[in-house]
């Protein structure tokens, strides 16, 4: 099914579509082309066939090949256990933030499942890999920024401590949503906490980019930006 399943995405590539995909994801080297919609038409198709014997046997030579895999995930209609479990095979797969994203924003059977998912994700907040944090997060600022969650959500982002640059900016993301959602808490958290500077400045930039934030808000949330202290 692997081979098949290839040959399909080989027909759909486009060339220009190749060129742009490849453009906005640097640090990979093996797009084919193929447009979303046609990603997404396929992974439904497979979801209501044979998805076990698929998931087995797909390959992950392309870039479209491991996105089809998480957006199958997505679409699997079984038991929340079993999703999950596919799902932990999946993530050490990701290495880029488009099949990350695009497949965090897929996983909506979280919507049903708020604390199982919750439990699930905690080993990957305190990760030391880049793509499972940024998973863990992502997950996080599509399902978690409500209510019930918000002070538990502010803590774990607070709590991750990663170099890397696909991490800050997916927790900076985060926090951006977290003050457009619940300003009054988001606010609290930004004038007490230990981001480092990258990431802090950061989510005030994505707040200030917000169309749901006001402008007095936004002037505010300029003026707490931190300066770069000067070299000794």
């Amino acid at each position: 099914m692997g081979k098949a399943i290839k040959g399909q995405l080989r027909e759909l590539a486009d060339v220009d579509y190749q060129k742009f995909t490849a453009a906005l994801i640097p640090n990979i080297t093996n797009v084919l082309g193929v447009r979303l919609p046609e990603l997404r038409k396929l992974a439904k198709k497979i979801a209501r066939e044979d998805w076990r014997a698929y998931l087995q046997q797909a390959e992950s030579t392309y870039f479209e090949e491991v996105m089809l895999q998480g957006m199958v995930i997505g679409y699997l209609k079984t038991d929340i256990e079993e999703i999950l479990h596919r799902v932990a095979d999946f993530v050490p797969k990701i290495d880029n933030w488009s099949v990350c994203d695009s497949f965090c924003i897929g996983l909506k059977v979280t919507k049903t499942n708020m604390e199982t998912v919750w439990g699930f994700l905690q080993p990957y907040l305190r990760s030391n890999e880049e793509y499972e944090i940024r998973f863990g997060v992502v997950m996080l600022l599509d399902f978690y920024i409500e209510e019930e969650y918000i002070t538990e959500v502010l803590q774990l982002l607070d709590s991750i401590k990663h170099e890397g640059y696909y991490v800050k900016m997916a927790v900076a993301w985060a926090i951006s949503i977290c003050y457009v959602k619940f300003p009054e808490q988001t606010m609290t958290y930004l004038r007490n906490n230990t981001l480092d500077d990258f990431s802090f400045n950061k989510a005030l930039q994505k707040i200030t980019e917000s169309y749901r934030v006001d402008q007095e808000s936004k002037k505010i949330i300029r003026s707490m930006k931190r300066k770069k202290l000067p070299m000794r």
